[in-house]
């Protein structure tokens, strides 16, 4: 079965930088249309841009995944440029580092509404679009793929909150591969490990902040310290597995959070 993505249209959130824009160019090398989407709108056009210089098809827009009238927009848009929309990649997220017992109503809601309730509306609107679409003659009613992480497989102290919404993708996967099956739409979910990101400088500070470690780059340094491959994760790790999913060749797949992690955490 072939990774060509044969021109199926694909929106990637949070795709400006990091995992989403070496996602997001890697589908687009394997023939995917793309409508790049980021809460910075200059950031997605730069990517758009750029998968346009190297030969592709892509758009960049603006887009608040927390925001359901943003995400339907962001839908539209991709629908009017490439005729319809065939995958959605909701990887927008944030992270931020704060001791258990620091958490506070504030923190766990703005954690939540990114990488919680926007996965969940980024779902919600791609599947009413999928089934607007219908199942082709193949039986396929279109992809979606969330990106959660090796924190919605294990909870890390510091990161509690952040790992309960990664663990709320897993089960929104799961729970729409369950509901949608019979719509030839599938659900499957990327668990990336630690990667050299921006969202990681953002970690690492926070592990500084709070008094948790001495010196920048502590806590990245000691999480990839036991990685089973011998070297922290780099964004064009999870390109392979992103085409993948995106792909004909996952056609059989659904409810599976795939980790792509170097080998930290064995599930």
């Amino acid at each position: 079965m072939t990774t060509a993505l044969n021109g199926r249209s694909v929106i990637v959130t949070g795709a400006g930088r990091g995992i989403g824009a070496a996602m997001a160019k890697a589908v687009a090398a394997a023939g995917g249309r793309l409508t790049i989407a980021d809460i910075d709108g200059a950031t997605a056009k730069e990517v758009a841009g750029e998968i346009r210089a190297a030969g592709g098809e892509a758009i960049g827009i603006q887009a608040d995944v927390t925001s359901r009238a943003a995400v339907q927009a962001m839908i539209a848009a991709a629908v009017e440029a490439h005729g319809r929309l065939d995958v959605i990649f909701n990887n927008a997220g944030i992270a931020q580092t704060r001791p258990f017992l620091s958490i506070t109503e504030e923190d766990w809601r703005r954690v939540m509404d990114v990488n919680g309730l926007g996965v969940l509306i980024g779902m919600q609107e791609a599947v009413k679009q999928f089934q607007s679409q219908g199942k082709d003659a193949t039986g396929f009613g279109g992809r979606i793929v969330n990106t959660a992480s090796i924190a919605g497989k294990q909870g890390y102290e510091p990161l509690a909150h952040y790992c309960a919404s990664k663990f709320g993708v897993v089960a929104l996967t799961q729970a729409a591969a369950r509901a949608f099956g019979k719509d030839g739409i599938s659900a499957n979910a990327i668990c990336p490990g630690v990667v050299a990101t921006d969202m990681w400088k953002v970690i690492d500070k926070g592990f500084k902040d709070e008094g948790l470690t001495a010196r920048d780059g502590e806590a990245f340094d000691g999480f990839a310290a036991g990685i089973l491959l011998g070297r922290a994760s780099v964004s064009e790790d999870l390109a392979g597995v992103a085409v993948f999913l995106a792909s004909p060749a996952s056609d059989y797949m659904t409810g599976q959070s795939l980790v792509v992690d170097g080998g930290m955490v064995f599930v």
